[in-house]
């Protein structure tokens, strides 16, 4: 594969930025001119990582570079610092990562690599802290995605985001949870915003209007599991159409997060191609 490593000064960001991309490589056989000129667009990968990670993870810790290249693939890893991927108007000179993902980078990929922006070409995923990223994106802006797949993630119905009412992933009473609803101005703003997923999968999953949604996660994640489940449940409860992917014997850890994108690529329904590139 091509792996592209770009800098740029971010407008939505405050800071200069960096976003690691993967190419699809040329195929031997095929003239420079022609691959390079055809004026072909890729389908694309939004890849998410998850906390205290950046745009390097997915590429040092799985091989997603290799099952991209099967697949003639686009990836598009964006660093994204612990944001939550939400803004954060107060953070240093404002720090929009929510923001900057559909109105900068989205735009900037489209206008400047081989990408398709056809929603039935763009798909989304992520673990954990990315995860919860993925499906915000993916719920807030259906219509730009044809899939979404959560590794090690899911959503958290607000009504357990109050004291006395401890929620494993999301409590109140955790010092994180707490900083992020005083960014948001307070509980009720909280709640209101695009960050309440659950509640907007409960508006949109009648309507058909949602991307195909896929979740995964390690039975042995003991922060995850049981709410994995409870998300799962809820799920049949309001007749939602979800893609379920778990295994025994894997924590929160990136030997599941390696199998499970191999799952999501599938799931996408990605074909597979002849690298060409073999020895």
């Amino acid at each position: 594969m091509s792996l592209l490593t770009y800098n740029f000064e971010s407008e939505y960001l405050n800071i200069n930025h960096q976003i690691t991309v993967i190419l699809p490589d040329k195929k031997r056989g095929v003239s420079p001119q022609e691959f390079y000129r055809s004026g072909k667009k890729y389908k694309v990968l939004w890849l998410l990582h998850g906390t205290y990670g950046d745009n390097t993870d997915w590429i040092r810790k799985t091989n997603i570079e290799l099952y991209a290249a099967e697949k003639d693939l686009v990836v598009v890893c964006p660093s994204a610092m612990n944001s939550n991927y939400s803004n954060w108007p107060d953070a240093m000179m404002g720090y929009n990562m929510y923001d900057y993902f559909t109105k900068e980078l989205m735009p900037l990929i489209y206008g400047w690599l081989p990408v398709s922006d056809r929603r039935e070409d763009n798909f989304i995923a992520g673990l954990s802290m990315g995860g919860r990223g993925t499906i915000k994106f993916a719920v807030n802006y259906p219509e730009l995605f044809a899939a979404a797949a959560v590794l090690s993630a899911v959503p958290v119905s607000f009504d357990e985001l109050r004291p006395g009412h401890p929620c494993p992933i999301m409590d109140t009473e955790n010092e994180r949870m707490a900083q992020v609803i005083r960014n948001a101005g307070g509980f009720e703003k909280y709640k209101n915003s695009e960050e309440n997923v659950w509640a907007l999968i409960d508006k949109l999953a009648p309507t058909g209007k949602l991307p195909r949604l896929m979740f995964a996660c390690g039975h042995e994640d003991l922060l995850l599991f049981d709410q994995y489940k409870l998300f799962q449940k809820h799920c049949q409860d309001i007749s939602l159409d979800v893609k379920w992917f778990d295994l025994p014997g894997y924590r929160h850890e990136w030997r599941f997060w390696d199998v499970a994108i191999q799952e999501a690529l599938s799931f996408f329904g990605l074909d597979e191609n002849s690298c060409g590139n073999t020895f």
